[in-house]
């Protein structure tokens, strides 16, 4: 039988990178000539000079998208045609998935396994799930006084900038343009200047599928940019995932210039609980292994904090051990590997140095702790885990985004709860028990906006509001609640 798996490598070769921005319906350089090198972090070798928008590029797209939007071209459609639209869009996701999913593992390090079957397919998923959402999400028309007619109705909110993460370039992408296209909004893309290539080559697909000009953009850049974005008076609102630290600036930004609505899915420090009750020790350690070693440990829901009861810890870290045993780095375009490169040499340089603070801290590290593929040109670390004394150590408390599990052993119920909401993070949480009573009662006292029972990171389905408590952020990406993120609400009153 003939094989049919692509040859990603020579598939790799082949490619063409688009490098420049994307504003009203065409692809142009920045006005002052300047661009950022595009950095494959598997080899370190530079994959394309992409175009740095400036101040120009910034005030071209806004005014772009103020214009379409203004005109109705695109908001003014019937949700019908719209829908059409962009299950059309969602069609040429699919069809160029392949070519999407290389551009993801090229620029930002994921194993191709990866980015083939989750990032592009689920952008896709993403686009049609709110594309079939536009008509399903209908006004009211309020009890009120026989002599008025009262209608509450929802309006798209106008210009949108959604600036989002390298991590997961495509995919999170789509969690802010797809409900924001639906609404009815304009929408302008920043995507981080480490993974650009996917969102740039989108920008092509939507005006294949008969987005309007102007109604879809993309502005590759750096934070100067972004920040441009968020201060600009004419743009309505800001959607951000990335970092806290950066979050509070977007949303700093937002209030010194229009107040513009802000809507900020930031970073996360989650807690994997295993109860002594545990009902599968083997699969419970497998799906923690995979809670942080996945991505790379680059996810801020990652399972970053394992907390384990003291009767079982021993058995749980034996099998735990042998699970990340399959996480070893390998290069990202080989469809036998789970575990690719860090983003870039910084990041790379930022986890290591997590886990050198690990050792003078006093903690111990029982696997991995070193760079990995040294011979490569890249950036790779082993799958690493440290078993802490106490959780005040820092990688306990600090969000890492790297491929390092922090180890906290506990004695009682009470003290897990508390471990686990001891963050001044809320994005994600789990909790493994044989009880179900047990499970919901810890499930509602767990401050995440996400809680897995006996599981981890399951729940791909677009119906899941995601988002978080406390300093992971505010409103939530994903579900008709993500629809809501991107209108105003309107009451109307009619005197007949």
């Amino acid at each position: 039988m003939a094989d049919h798996r692509p040859d990603w490598k020579q598939r790799a070769t082949e490619l063409n990178f688009e490098h420049r921005a994307f504003i009203n319906g065409q692809y142009v350089g920045a006005r002052d000539g300047r661009t950022f090198d595009c950095v494959n972090p598997a080899n370190g070798t530079v994959l394309a000079r992409v175009a740095l928008s400036g101040n120009h590029e910034v005030e071209m797209a806004v005014a772009a998208a103020r214009r379409a939007f203004d005109s109705g071209d695109w908001s003014g459609l019937a949700p019908r045609a719209r829908a059409t639209i962009l299950k059309r869009f969602a069609a040429l996701i699919r069809e160029h998935n392949d070519e999407l999913a290389l551009l993801e593992t090229l620029d930002m390090g994921k194993p191709i396994g990866d980015s083939s079957t989750i990032d592009a397919p689920g952008a896709a998923y993403c686009v049609d799930w709110y594309a079939e959402a536009i008509d399903k999400t209908p006004g009211e028309v309020a009890p009120v006084d026989p002599k008025l007619v009262g209608l509450v109705t929802r309006e798209p909110i106008g210009v949108v900038g959604a600036i989002v993460p390298w991590n997961f370039p495509i995919l999170m992408a789509s969690w802010k343009f797809a409900p924001a296209l639906a609404a009815g909004n304009a929408v302008i893309v920043k995507p981080s200047e480490k993974s650009p290539l996917s969102a740039i080559r989108l920008a092509a697909l939507a005006r294949e599928a008969g987005i309007p000009d102007g109604i879809f953009q993309v502005l590759p850049g750096d934070g100067e940019t972004g920040k441009q974005l968020a201060l600009h008076m004419d743009v309505d609102c800001i959607a951000f995932t990335g970092s806290t630290q950066v979050g509070k600036l977007i949303a700093g930004y937002a209030a010194q210039s229009n107040l513009k609505r802000t809507w900020l899915e930031l970073g996360g420090k989650s807690p994997n609980i295993i109860l002594p009750d545990c009902p599968d020790i083997t699969k419970a350690a497998r799906t923690a292994a995979a809670a942080i070693f996945f991505n790379m440990g680059e996810m801020c829901t990652a399972g970053s904090r394992l907390l384990v009861h003291e009767a079982i810890r021993d058995a749980f870290l034996a099998e735990l051990k042998t699970a990340a045993q399959s996480w070893a780095p390998g290069d990202p375009l080989d469809p036998a590997t789970s575990m690719g490169a860090i983003v870039d040499g910084r990041q790379f340089d930022k986890v290591m140095a997590y886990i050198g603070s690990a050792k003078a801290d006093g903690a111990t590290v029982l696997l991995g702790g070193s760079a990995a593929r040294t011979d490569s040109g890249g950036w790779f670390i082993e799958p690493t885990v440290i078993d802490c004394p106490h959780p005040q150590v820092t990688v306990c408390r600090e969000e890492i985004f790297g491929p390092v599990l922090s180890v906290l052993t506990f004695r009682t119920l009470e003290e897990a709860i508390a471990l686990a909401n001891d963050t001044e993070y809320g994005l994600a949480a789990a909790v493994w028990t044989a009880n179900v009573s047990t499970a919901h009662q810890v499930a509602r006292r767990l401050r995440a906006g996400t809680v897995w029972v006996n599981c981890y990171d399951e729940g791909g389905d677009m119906n899941f509001p995601f988002g978080g408590f406390k300093q992971s952020g505010n409103g939530r990406d994903k579900s008709l609640h993500a629809l809501e993120k991107y209108t105003e609400l309107k009451s109307t009153l009619i005197k007949l």
